[in-house]
């Protein structure tokens, strides 16, 4: 027997009697949302994001075609999966419906079996799509965000924050001595050191907006949009303190017994029209600064100028 996957659907009908024999039919196993309009319609797509809609074709005002429409040409809503339902049989009608994007037709009067079954089907094969878009941009060591994700992740926000000239922070650091503990301990242990680092990460990581990543090797990075300096300054250090206190034995290390790492901070202002590749490049002076000082410390930067 098949275990039915937890979801959200939003069903979508201006008819409130069509909404309810959906719900009845598919309650016990879905959280369920529902609009009676197309603009609600949309407006909870966007908040809720649930795991499937359930769009009527007919209603007044904003259609169920013109709604998948709008979906699928928003960003945030794009990826939702839309089943039509609908009254309408003809082969035209059906062909108009996926040509917008949705993945499936379910007719009136509605068959319980058969909307059961199409629902799970199609819930399923959006948590495997999920599934694989999480492992598209996630490090498979330390479960941070990949290098691809992170610099896709600082263009958009850098974009968005240039909009009202807002603050971006963000921290650069890497292991002190890594090639010297690789040679001592190992690649396995250094992997775990590695991944116990990426732990400690992403426990002081908290916020939604902001974003740890594995940079490259033994290098990592956090996005912290509107983070004012000091709130980066001071996460900066709870990082490196909380990778001291893991206490992972480093004998070839100068600077102490134990693992350490050395962060550079910069804070910046975005300014329309110019790249986020300058913050890294900041970020990573600091970080050579905080190295060449003698590792294990911060090197902070603030700048508002271009």
């Amino acid at each position: 027997m098949s275990v039915e996957l937890p979801g959200t659907i939003l069903i979508v009908d201006d008819e409130p009697i069509n909404i309810a024999v959906l719900t009845d039919i598919l309650e016990e196993r879905y959280e369920i949302l529902f609009a009676t309009d197309g603009a609600k319609a949309i407006e909870l797509a966007k908040s809720a994001q649930p795991d499937l809609i359930l769009l009527d074709v007919m209603m007044p005002g904003l259609d169920g075609y013109a709604v998948c429409a709008r979906l699928k040409q928003e960003r945030d809503t794009a990826h939702l999966p839309v089943i039509f339902v609908t009254a309408m049989s003809d082969v035209n009608d059906e062909a108009r419906g996926l040509e917008l994007g949705a993945m499936d037709y379910i007719t009136k009067p509605v068959s319980p079996p058969v909307v059961r079954a199409r629902v799970r089907n199609q819930i399923e094969l959006k948590h495997a799509r999920d599934q694989l878009l999480r492992l598209a941009v996630t490090d498979a060591l330390t479960g941070l965000a990949n290098r691809r994700h992170f610099d896709s992740v600082l263009e958009k926000e850098y974009l968005r924050l240039a909009r009202t000239r807002g603050m971006l922070s963000l921290i650069l650091f890497d292991v002190d001595h890594f090639k010297a503990f690789n040679d001592t301990y190992g690649h396995l242990a250094g992997d775990d050191c590695l991944r116990r680092i990426g732990g400690v990460v992403l426990q002081t990581i908290t916020r939604a907006a902001d974003l740890g990543a594995r940079y490259g090797g033994e290098e990592f990075a956090c996005i912290l949009p509107e983070t004012n300096h000091g709130g980066a300054v001071s996460l900066a250090e709870k990082l490196r303190g909380e990778i001291l206190a893991l206490g992972i034995p480093h004998v070839k290390s100068s600077v102490a017994k134990h693992v350490t790492a050395s962060l550079g901070v910069v804070t910046v202002r975005c300014i329309a029209g110019r790249s986020p590749l300058h913050v890294v490049a900041q970020a990573d002076e600091q970080l050579y600064a905080a190295k060449s000082a003698g590792r294990n410390r911060i090197q902070a930067l603030r700048f508002d100028a271009p």
